[in-house]
């Protein structure tokens, strides 16, 4: 058995003691994305959406309800709201960073075009919303609408911190924390919420599923430098391509020469990339040790993840979230 068949047990293992529920989420994204007067909805959703992927988040909120015994109908509304609102950031960042590849497959924006991309990811942001509403909770209702413009502002972060070599790492986290692990962390406390959980177990699942979505982050950022093209469903180098300053160039930079600065100014900053600079860039990475140090800070929020779980009672399911946090940093390891 393979290595990569190795670390995906873990995520296996959990889709599977949820699969009634998933079952139930899938049917319910697939209706709610339907649309009688505008075929090209679910023509460009369902080309996402049936792309792959694990459906992670979802998984989270289902995961959380059920650990502590929910036996209503509601989360599986709420794991379809984290959707939608997963599948419109990604039609929405694929417009934004010019993308032409995601799960291996060409991008929406691509196989139709822009506006088709932006005005579906607008749909699915209403339908998320329609659907947030259906468990008549307000406190759920206010985490998820809050981690939607928590996204949104994350994103806006980035575009101007992304080519601008004075980002730092606190900076980096914050972006973060609004483009990735915002949902992860909602997706988890909804959970905890619709169940009925204590405040302090409801809190136990947000630091979770924060330091969840900001090592599964880091650890994206690495295998663009360092992982296959059909392992991670884009071309190797695309964050340098699209001069984003992830964590290992923010690390490389901080340790640069005036010579080596000049470099990350000129291809990040100012856009000027040339033939060989990849390869010059991955040169500086390796020299300055910012793969390994990216990665010892992906290892130590999958150590949080799973000491979150430490306040939740036992439970199956908490054991495969503990997993989950190791499967997340192990395809770095």
């Amino acid at each position: 058995m393979g290595v990569q068949e190795n670390v995906q047990k873990p995520l296996d293992r959990l889709a599977e003691a949820l699969s009634p529920e998933m079952e139930a989420v899938n049917a319910l994204i697939r209706q709610r994305m339907s649309s009688e007067h505008a075929p090209r909805i679910p023509e460009v959703t369902a080309h996402l959406i049936e792309a792959g992927g694990k459906r992670l988040r979802p998984m989270l909120t289902l995961a959380a309800a059920k650990m502590l015994g929910y036996a209503g109908p509601y989360h599986v509304h709420l794991a379809a709201t984290v959707e939608f609102i997963h599948t419109a950031t990604l039609l929405h960042d694929d417009v934004v960073d010019e993308s032409r590849q995601r799960r291996g497959r060409p991008t929406a924006n691509l196989l139709w075009d822009n506006k088709s991309s932006v005005l579906v990811g607008d749909y699915l942001f209403a339908r998320s919303f329609q659907l947030m509403v259906e468990p008549g909770n307000l406190r759920t209702l206010e985490i998820l609408s809050n981690a939607a413009a928590t996204i949104a502002e994350g994103e806006v972060l980035q575009l101007t911190a992304a080519q601008d070599l004075r980002t730092d790492e606190g900076v980096y986290l914050t972006v973060v924390r609004g483009k990735t692990a915002a949902l992860f962390s909602a997706a988890t406390e909804v959970g905890g919420v619709i169940a009925g959980a204590p405040a302090d177990q409801v809190r136990a699942l947000f630091d979770y599923g924060d330091a969840l979505g900001i090592a599964f982050q880091i650890v994206d950022d690495l295998l663009d430098y360092g992982g296959a093209t059909e392992t991670i469903g884009k071309n190797v180098g695309d964050d340098f391509r699209e001069r984003k300053l992830t964590l290992p160039v923010i690390k490389a930079v901080a340790r640069a020469t005036p010579e080596e600065r000049a470099f990350w100014s000129r291809t990040i900053e100012q856009g000027d990339q040339r033939d060989g600079d990849l390869d010059r860039a991955l040169s500086l990475l390796s020299r300055h040790g910012a793969m390994e140090a990216a990665r010892a800070d992906a290892l130590r929020w999958s150590a949080t993840a799973r000491t979150a779980l430490a306040k939740l009672p036992p439970h199956p399911i908490r054991d495969m979230l503990s997993d989950l946090a190791d499967f997340v940093v192990s395809r770095v390891a």
